[in-house]
C-alpha cells in the first residue's frame, strides 16, 4: 500500500506531505483546487512521462517521494529484488526533474531508469482515470486474471505444463545436435564432408605459416641479399682487402713476437683473427653462390600462404586450432552418420511430448472457461447494481485445435479477450476499444470487485468514478468501495457524499494565498470536519438537519 507521499513543487503544491491509510481514501474539494495535481505527482513517481508544465511557477526543480508497504513475498518485491536492490518490506519510491530537462528516480535509494521503475510499479499501483492505463486493458493480463480465479488448479495444470516444455526443450536440443530433421541433418553432413576433406587436402602441420611467411621474406629480398654477401666477400677477397691487410699487419709483429710475451700474444690474436676472416669471407662467397631466384617456388610459396590464411580464416587462428577443427568436424560427422535410429527415437518422443502438452492445454482452456463464465456471471450482476441494468459481458477464447495450438508456452493456448456492451442493442467489443467515461468507471468497478486480492496489485486509484453517478447508485459504489478496500488500499477522488462517508481517510484539498501566491493545500479531515465536507458535498446548507443527514450516510457504513 501507498503508506506517504510527499510532493515539492508540482503545479500549485509548494509542499505536500499525505499519510495514507490502508483502505478507502478518499480526495475531496472544489472544483480547481488541485485535486488531479495529487493523481499527477502520484503517476510521475510512478514512471508517466515528466514534462516541465508540472514545475512550480518560479522553481526550478519538482521533485515526489513515495513511501509503500508491501509483502516481501509480493509480486512488486520481487521484481524490486530481480533489478538487484534490497527490499525489506518496503519500496520508497524518489524523482525528480528539473526546467532543464533532467531527472533522476531512485529505487530505495538505487538509480533506476524509467524502465526499470515501471517494472516495479505496474505490480504496485493500479491507476484508473480518463487517460490512464488499466490493468485490465492489456489482454494478456486478462488472461492472467482469470488464472487466478482458477486457484491451485490452473497453477497445477501450468506446472505439468512447464514440465512438459522443459522435457521437449530437452529433446530439441538432442535433437539439434544429432542434426535436426533429415533435410537439415544431410546438409550439415555435405557440409562437415567438404570442410574434411578441404583440411586434409591441404596437409596442414603446425608452423608451416610461420616458416613460409619467413621463405616468402627472403625470396622477395633476392636481389638485396645477393648484393650484399658478394659485396660483403669483396671487401675481405680483393686485393689489398681485409685479408691481406690482416695478413701485412701479421708479418709486421711476427719480426718483434720473440721479443716479449705481450708481442707474442698480439701475434696469435693476429693469427687467430686472420683466420676468422678468410672463413668468414669464405662463408659469405658460398652462401652469394647459393642464392637464386625460382619463380616457381616463390609463386608455390605464395600460393601455400594463401591457402592457409583461408584455412585458418574459416575454422581457426593457427594450424593447430585447424587440426583441431578437422577432429571434432570427423566426430560430428560419424555421428551425424550414426544418428538416424537415434533421430526416429527422439522424434517419437517429441510427438508425444506434443500431444501431452496439447492435452494439458485443452484441461487448462476447459478450467479457464467455468472459471470465466461465473466470473461474467458475477461482475453482469454487478453491473446491474450500479445502474447499467442492460450490461453485457463475456470472456471470449478464440478457439484452437491441434493443428493451431501454441504448443510452446507454460500459458497454455488460450487467448482471451473481455468482451462488454453497456447498452441493450449494442454488440460486445474488446474492453479496450470500449470508450472511458463514466459507464466504463462503474465496469472496472464491478471487475475490481471481483477480483479484489487475486492480481498482486496493493493499491487502487480512481479518477472521479462517480461521473454521472446519483442515489442509490452512489451508495452502491461506495459500498463496494469498501469491500474492495479490506483487501486492496483505495485512494479515489470522488464528488460523491456518500463515498466520503464512507472512507476510512477523508481529504480536503483546498487553493488559498499565501504571500501573494496561490498554493494547493491537502487537510486530512478529523470525523468532524469529515461531516462538514459531507454537507458541502450534498449542497446544503449547514444546519442541525444537515449534520444529522450526514451522520446518518456515515453511520449506514459503520454496520
Amino acid at each position: 500500500m501507498l503508506s506517504r507521499l510527499q510532493i515539492k513543487n508540482i503545479a500549485l503544491i509548494d509542499s505536500a506531505d499525505i499519510e495514507f491509510d490502508g483502505r478507502l481514501n478518499v480526495l475531496s474539494g472544489e472544483t480547481g483546487s488541485g485535486k488531479s495535481v495529487i493523481l499527477d505527482s502520484i503517476n510521475f513517481v510512478l514512471g508517466s512521462k515528466a514534462d516541465k508544465s508540472m514545475i512550480r511557477y518560479g522553481e526550478s526543480q519538482a521533485s515526489v517521494r513515495a513511501e509503500f508497504d508491501v509483502d516481501p513475498q509480493s509480486p512488486a518485491a520481487k521484481a524490486v529484488e530481480e533489478l538487484d536492490i534490497e527490499c525489506e518490506g518496503q519500496i520508497i519510491i524518489s524523482r525528480t526533474y528539473s526546467l532543464e530537462g533532467r531527472g533522476s528516480i531512485k529505487i530505495n535509494g538505487n538509480a533506476v531508469t524509467a524502465a526499470m521503475l515501471k517494472s516495479v510499479t505496474s505490480r504496485l499501483v493500479d491507476v484508473h482515470g480518463q487517460s490512464e492505463h488499466f490493468f485490465l486493458l492489456s489482454e494478456s493480463n486478462q488472461l492472467k486474471v482469470i488464472d487466478g480465479l482458477c486457484g491451485d488448479v490452473a497453477y497445477e495444470i501450468k506446472s505439468q505444463l512447464a514440465d512438459a516444455l522443459s522435457h521437449k526443450k530437452s529433446i530439441l536440443s538432442q535433437i539439434s545436435e544429432l542434426g535436426g530433421d533429415e533435410q537439415e541433418r544431410a546438409r550439415q553432413v555435405d557440409l562437415l564432408e567438404y570442410q574434411i576433406n578441404e583440411i586434409r587436402a591441404a596437409d596442414v602441420t603446425p608452423g608451416e605459416y610461420e616458416q613460409l611467411l619467413a621463405k616468402r621474406n627472403l625470396i622477395n629480398n633476392t636481389e638485396k641479399i645477393l648484393s650484399s654477401l658478394s659485396g660483403g666477400a669483396q671487401i675481405f677477397n680483393s686485393d689489398g682487402g681485409v685479408t691481406d691487410m690482416i695478413a701485412v699487419a701479421q708479418r709486421q709483429i711476427a719480426q718483434i713476437s720473440d721479443l716479449s710475451e705481450e708481442y707474442e700474444k698480439i701475434y696469435s690474436r693476429l693469427e687467430n683473427l686472420y683466420a676468422e676472416a678468410s672463413d668468414i669471407a669464405q662463408s659469405m662467397g658460398d652462401l652469394a653462390d647459393e642464392v637464386s631466384f625460382d619463380e616457381r617456388e616463390a609463386q608455390r610459396v605464395e600460393e601455400r600462404i594463401e591457402l592457409l590464411r583461408s584455412l585458418m580464416k574459416k575454422y581457426g587462428a593457427d594450424e593447430e586450432s585447424v587440426l583441431g577443427y578437422l577432429d571434432k568436424a570427423v566426430e560430428k560427422y560419424d555421428s551425424l552418420i550414426n544418428s538416424a535410429e537415434q533421430l526416429e527415437k527422439l522424434g517419437k518422443d517429441l510427438s508425444e511430448t506434443d500431444n501431452k502438452i496439447f492435452v494439458l492445454c485443452c484441461r487448462l482452456s476447459e478450467e479457464r472457461k467455468k472459471c470465466a463464465a461465473k466470473f461474467a456471471e458475477n461482475v453482469v450482476e454487478q453491473l446491474k447494481s450500479l445502474n447499467i441494468p442492460n450490461a453485457d459481458f463475456i470472456v471470449e477464447f478464440i478457439p484452437f485445435d491441434r493443428q493451431n495450438a501454441n504448443l510452446n508456452s507454460a500459458n497454455g493456448s488460450d487467448q482471451v479477450r473481455f468482451m462488454f456492451s453497456a447498452n441493450k442493442g449494442e454488440p460486445l467489443k474488446p474492453l479496450n476499444k470500449v470508450i472511458s467515461g463514466g459507464e466504463m468507471s462503474r465496469f472496472m468497478l464491478a471487475i475490481k470487485t471481483q477480483l479484489k486480492g487475486i492480481n498482486g496489485i496493493s493499491t487502487y486509484i480512481f479518477d472521479e468514478i462517480d461521473a454521472g453517478i446519483s442515489g442509490l447508485t452512489a451508495r452502491t459504489v461506495a459500498q463496494k468501495f469498501i469491500d474492495i478496500s479490506a483487501d486492496t488500499q483505495i485512494i479515489a477522488v470522488s464528488h460523491l457524499p456518500q463515498v466520503c462517508a464512507a472512507s476510512h481517510a477523508q481529504f480536503l484539498i483546498y487553493k488559498t494565498e499565501e504571500g501573494g501566491k496561490t498554493v494547493t493545500r491537502v487537510k486530512r479531515l478529523s470525523d468532524e470536519q469529515k461531516l462538514d465536507e459531507i454537507v458541502r458535498l450534498t449542497g446544503s446548507v449547514s444546519s442541525s438537519a444537515a449534520l444529522e443527514h450526514a451522520k446518518q450516510l456515515v453511520g449506514q457504513f459503520k454496520k
